[in-house]
């Protein structure tokens, strides 16, 4: 009801003074000059009581905790309290009480059973995704290719953070997360060649198709890793688009052009920023940047001593 209707009901019924007063604890709505109540037992659209572990969830709130495929259960499992009490707070007689016991005990071993496998795969996950600092999208969607790949049985004769390792890269190239090989191999603390095999295996197998980074993704995290002024930033950038354009970026390691590209612009810019420092930043070789130093340069028609020129003609 509008706040005009409710004027108008408080006119013909009393008074036409005002204004509106809402007491969120009565769930009333009434008029602050005679009093009048016109609303009763309206309903609340405050935000749910804040909880931080799936027990105050089903204790606290009204609609229970949200889902997630993080979770091993998905939050959608109930549980048997440990207070012996019935529904009007009394306690339940000694023998009642060890009847729930018992239940309690079976009920929290079925539990187990059943989502035990994806509980520790997720103690995993959750641990890549805070040193990765990746959004809760990127870790439910590597939560669903993770039991996807359970399914399609890919598990069998794998290490379980290695299977993990492999999801959370994908979902990192499903979503467009710049996070390299590397990246979460070092976050999972597995070998970059196994994980590389596991990721091919998994992407074959589930037949996922993903598209590959852009390099501009990456300039941001490198020139904030070697603190790099924002005009380098930007020119990079600027570099990494004509060399799109001029076809110079297919079949290149997309993080190796990005670093390629930054040189570039240090050079551009005479900022005395080493190969070497962008190199650790990246986690590649000087070797890449340099090649793909090299394709920049010449792909632009560009000599290393024509660097002084004004940045129109590149």
């Amino acid at each position: 009801m509008s706040n005009q209707a409710l004027f108008a009901k408080c006119a013909q019924e009393i008074c036409v003074q005002g204004p509106l007063v809402t007491d969120s604890d009565g769930g009333e709505i009434m008029c602050g000059s005679c009093g009048a109540v016109l609303v009763e037992k309206t309903i609340d659209g405050g935000p749910e009581n804040h909880t931080f572990t799936k027990e105050d969830y089903m204790t606290n709130t009204r609609v229970g905790p949200k889902i997630k495929l993080s979770f091993g259960d998905m939050g959608l499992s109930t549980f048997i309290d440990s207070k012996n009490n019935d529904s009007s707070g009394k306690r339940l007689q000694t023998q009642i009480g060890y009847t729930f016991y018992r239940l309690r005990k079976q009920d929290q071993k079925s539990r187990t059973q059943k989502t035990g496998v994806f509980n520790e795969a997720f103690v995993i996950l959750d641990g890549i995704r805070s040193r990765l600092g990746l959004p809760e999208s990127v870790a439910e969607k590597s939560a669903y290719i993770y039991r996807k790949a359970r399914y399609h049985g890919l598990i069998r004769g794998r290490s379980r953070p290695v299977l993990v390792a492999a999801s959370v890269y994908a979902a990192c190239r499903f979503t467009n997360t710049p996070r390299t090989l590397k990246d979460v191999a070092d976050a999972a603390n597995v070998q970059k060649k196994i994980l590389q095999k596991t990721y091919s295996k998994l992407v074959r197998t589930l037949e996922i198709t993903l598209d590959t980074y852009d390099p501009i993704d990456f300039i941001t995290r490198l020139s904030t890793s070697v603190n790099v002024s924002e005009k380098i930033r930007r020119d990079a950038i600027h570099f990494i688009n004509r060399a799109r354009e001029l076809e110079l970026t297919a079949g290149k390691n997309p993080i190796g052009m990005a670093s390629a590209a930054l040189y570039f612009s240090c050079v551009y810019n005479k900022e005395n920023v080493s190969q070497l420092k962008i190199a650790k930043a990246a986690g590649i070789t000087t070797v890449t940047i340099r090649n793909d130093y090299q394709v920049l340069i010449k792909g632009m028609g560009i000599s290393p001593l024509d660097l002084c020129l004004d940045k129109s003609h590149v």
